[in-house]
């Protein structure tokens, strides 16, 4: 912060700046100069939630893209478990998936979520079962048995 100057450095500023008409724009951006120098203009939190939805993209196997949007959704809406784990993304998305997995009611509902969002994508009326010990649809791309085990596999990527 106690950088020197040269005085005629200094000197040639002052000159510029008499010459130059007042805007409240350039006002703003000479008193903020040098204020995030070393730093990124992108914020931690952002930084993290761009390194948790790089990992699923890279990790996940999703032909259809459903289950991978809704991963990304539910990353960007968890702002609190991000935050927790600012500057560790692996981290922050184990816990998000140890979430969904931790009992079968939540991982039903995030399977009806990512069926809804496949419908979406794809303006087609979604295929449910409602529960994990139905028989699936051979049809339905997105079964609990079939994301419980993607969930999985992601977990042991990031590990």
């Amino acid at each position: 912060m106690g950088e020197k100057q040269n005085p005629n450095s200094k000197k040639i500023q002052r000159e510029i700046r008499a010459q130059q008409k007042f805007s409240i724009a350039g006002a703003i951006g000479h008193a903020g100069n040098g204020l995030m120098k070393g730093e990124s203009p992108v914020s931690q939190q952002e930084q993290t939630i761009i390194l948790m939805t790089q990992s699923i993209d890279q990790h996940t196997s999703d032909p259809s893209g459903a289950l991978k949007s809704l991963l990304r959704r539910r990353v960007r809406d968890n702002e609190l478990m991000v935050a927790k784990h600012l500057g560790q993304p692996d981290e922050a998305l184990r816990e998000l998936i140890n979430t969904i997995l931790a009992n079968n009611s939540a991982l039903q509902e995030f399977v009806r979520q990512v069926d809804i969002r496949w419908g979406e994508l794809y303006q087609e009326r979604p295929i449910f079962h409602s529960s994990a010990t139905q028989a699936a649809n051979p049809d339905d791309e997105y079964t609990h048995e079939s994301v419980r085990h993607d969930l999985i596999q992601l977990l042991e990527k990031i590990a």
